[in-house]
């Protein structure tokens, strides 16, 4: 236990050490980036977007479900409209479903995020990483705090959507060619896939008004393929506003301030507003035939996609917390022998799951 302790403190020195080296980000002289932010797409991922008609400098949208553990990529083809190119199962979520509210909760974010080139990190401790950009104008409205909230490798999750190193540097790597000569791309984030089921599943959850108004962007989107124009007044999201014909200013949004006059564009308001009542007339039959509800806390500190259970075990066995708790479990640390045959703690690589504490993100 002693000696188990003395590495903890050791780790912890060194996690501190990492955390007040400088970062570089994306935007340096990319000779002075590593390798593995500056590789090349598989071939294989190449493949496919040339199949699917995409330039491969073509802008990007992700799509976070916390609860199926899945990350989509999505890319503009030559239409102009945004297609799915790839689905990567999440290695490790932290947290609840419902957004981050506090520094500490190690909830991952919910919301509508962009990610510009100074929020790609190719020297993460993580492998690489890309900073959603929470909070938001939303978030800041709303009084909801934290920082350095994560897209990375490692596998190794608190507050952050964590990958595996091969398919950070896949995303990382299609993140990287779409903001050449672009500002930025979206980020969308959601406790799961929006539908009906699984709204009148969660009806219960202090947290639905918040994602009933996430999903009329995620219906705008789904519906044309575009990516939504997010604005924030009156401390809530917007979408697809613009001017009303023959108004004399242009909109101005203030996230704390009254929502100015506008409409929705009314060709993406149409069809949104179709797959808004066909889903509403499903959602009250599914109230009607009283489908069972699921627990607002699932008692367990986030999740990983299935595909990951077999690899990584001892990642979910230890990560049942209370829900939105601000401390880790206080559990023994697990033994494991080094290559070198000697015994040592390796809780920091396999528990302590580290993003919003500033080591180096």
């Amino acid at each position: 236990m002693i000696r188990a302790t003395v590495v903890r403190a050791l780790l912890l020195a060194a996690a501190f050490a990492a955390a007040l080296t400088p970062v570089t980000c994306l935007g340096v002289d990319s000779n002075q980036l590593p390798t593995r932010a500056t590789k090349e797409l598989p071939p294989a991922l190449l493949a496919l977007l040339r199949q699917k008609k995409m330039p491969k400098h073509s802008p990007i949208l992700l799509r976070i479900f916390k609860e199926e553990a899945e990350l989509e990529v999505w890319k503009q083809d030559t239409s102009g409209h945004f297609e799915l190119l790839k689905i990567f199962p999440i290695c490790r979520w932290s947290g609840d479903l419902g957004p981050k509210l506090h520094q500490g909760d190690r909830q991952a974010p919910e919301g509508f995020y962009t990610v510009t080139p100074d929020l790609m990190n190719p020297n993460s401790n993580y492998y690489l990483a890309i900073n959603t950009g929470f909070p938001n104008s939303f978030d800041k409205a709303n009084n909801r705090n934290g920082s350095l909230l994560m897209i990375h490798g490692d596998c190794s999750s608190m507050g952050c959507y964590a990958m595996t190193d091969e398919q950070i540097g896949e995303i990382y790597a299609l993140a990287r060619d779409s903001l050449l000569g672009r500002p930025s791309f979206q980020v969308q984030a959601y406790p799961f896939r929006l539908t009906p089921a699984n709204l009148a599943r969660h009806r219960t959850h202090p947290q639905l008004a918040f994602w009933k108004m996430l999903k009329i962007g995620n219906d705008h989107f789904e519906t044309t393929h575009l990516e939504p124009k997010v604005d924030v007044c009156d401390g809530r999201y917007v979408f697809d506003a613009q001017a009303a014909p023959n108004s004399p200013n242009p909109l101005a949004f203030n996230p704390t301030g009254k929502c100015p006059a506008f409409v929705v564009n009314p060709k993406i308001a149409r069809q949104a507003l179709e797959k808004q009542r066909a889903d509403e007339a499903e959602y009250a039959q599914l109230l009607e035939d009283d489908v069972p509800t699921a627990s607002i806390y699932s008692g367990l500190d986030g999740g990983m996609n299935e595909v990951f259970l077999a690899r990584f075990p001892v990642r979910v066995t230890l990560a049942q917390v209370l829900p939105y708790a601000s401390y880790l479990p206080q559990l023994p640390p697990i033994p494991w022998i080094n290559d070198d045959g000697s015994l040592t703690s390796k809780w920091f690589g396999t528990c302590f799951e580290y993003c919003e504490v500033t080591i180096g993100w």
